[in-house]
C-alpha cells in the first residue's frame, strides 16, 4: 500500500510506540489522526505533524464511536489503524501482603481493566476501524486497508506478577489470525507487532534494577528497542501486501525470564 495520500489512525498516539509510529506515518504522507488519553500531548503533536488529535478511551465505546467521527471528518476514512494504546500492572496471583502477613490476591477490578483495555479495546477499535474501511473503492492491488496491533513478548514468556497483562497480550495474537481470516474477503489486512523491552514511557517508570536486568536479558543489540524501530516494521506491515495474519516478534532476541 503506498502511504502517501491515506488517512490512517493510531491509537496511543500520544507516547511512545505509538507516537513514534504516528510521526513516521506523517513523514511517509499520510494523513493522521491520534487516539489517546493524553488530550494536551495529542493535540502538540498533532500540531507538529498536521493531524488531528482525538481525546480517546478506548475501554469506552462511546469515546471510540466520537472519536472516529472527529477523525473522519477531518481527514477523512482512514486506511489504515495502528493500535499502541495499552496499560499494565505486576502483582503475583495470590500471596502474603509484606506489610501485614495476610493473604492477598490480584485486584480482580485491575486485571478486567487491564483486559478491556489491552484487548477488548483493541478489537473496538479494529471492527469499527474495519467497518469503516468497507465504505472505501478497492485498491488496485484490491486491499481497503491494514490494521497493524500491539501485543507483547509478554504474550508467550510473562514473568511474575504479568498475568492480567500477559493474558490481554496473548488474546491480541490469538486473534490475530481469526481476524485476518474475517476480513480477508473484504481485502482488509491483519497483523501483529510483539515488542519486547522498548524506550517508552511504560518501561521509563520501572525501578532502575529492573531496566537495568532487562537490558542484560537482551542478546543483541544490547540495549532497549527504539520506538522509530518498531514504527519501521509497523509501516512495513501497512506496505508490504503479502503481510498478513503474522505475529511478529520485535525484541533482540529476548526471551523473558521468570523475574
Amino acid at each position: 500500500m503506498e502511504l502517501s495520500g491515506v488517512s490512517a489512525v493510531v491509537t496511543g498516539g500520544a507516547s511512545g510506540l505509538g507516537e513514534a509510529t504516528a510521526r513516521a506515518l506523517a513523514d511517509a504522507g499520510a494523513r493522521v489522526a491520534l487516539f489517546d488519553l493524553n488530550a494536551e500531548r495529542a493535540e502538540a503533536i498533532a500540531a507538529e505533524i498536521r493531524g488531528v488529535a482525538c481525546h480517546v478511551d478506548v475501554a469506552d465505546e462511546g469515546s471510540v464511536d466520537a472519536a472516529f467521527a472527529r477523525a473522519r471528518g477531518a481527514i477523512g476514512q482512514e486506511r489504515i489503524l495502528i493500535n499502541c494504546a495499552g496499560i499494565g500492572d505486576a502483582k503475583k496471583t495470590a500471596g502474603f501482603n509484606r506489610a501485614t502477613g495476610a493473604p492477598e490476591h490480584f485486584p480482580l477490578a485491575t486485571f478486567e481493566l487491564i483486559v478491556r483495555v489491552n484487548l477488548v479495546g483493541t478489537f473496538r477499535c479494529i471492527a469499527k476501524s474495519a467497518a469503516g474501511m468497507l465504505t472505501l473503492d478497492p485498491l488496485p492491488s484490491g486491499e481497503r486497508g491494514a490494521i497493524v496491533s500491539t501485543a507483547s513478548v509478554a504474550a508467550e514468556d510473562g514473568q511474575l506478577g504479568q498475568a492480567a497483562y500477559s493474558a490481554s497480550k496473548a488474546g491480541v495474537v490469538g486473534m490475530t489470525l481469526p481476524i485476518a481470516r474475517d476480513l480477508s474477503t473484504v481485502g482488509i489486512r491483519v497483523n501483529t507487532i510483539l515488542p519486547g523491552f522498548f524506550a517508552t514511557p511504560m518501561v521509563q517508570q520501572q525501578p532502575d534494577k529492573v531496566r537495568n536486568a532487562l537490558i542484560d536479558s537482551v542478546p543483541f543489540p544490547k540495549r532497549p528497542g527504539d520506538p522509530r524501530e518498531y514504527a519501521s516494521l509497523a509501516l512495513e506491515m501497512c506496505r508490504n501486501a503479502y503481510f498478513n495474519g503474522e505475529d511478529v516478534r520485535l525484541d533482540g532476541a529476548i526471551r523473558m525470564s521468570m523475574r
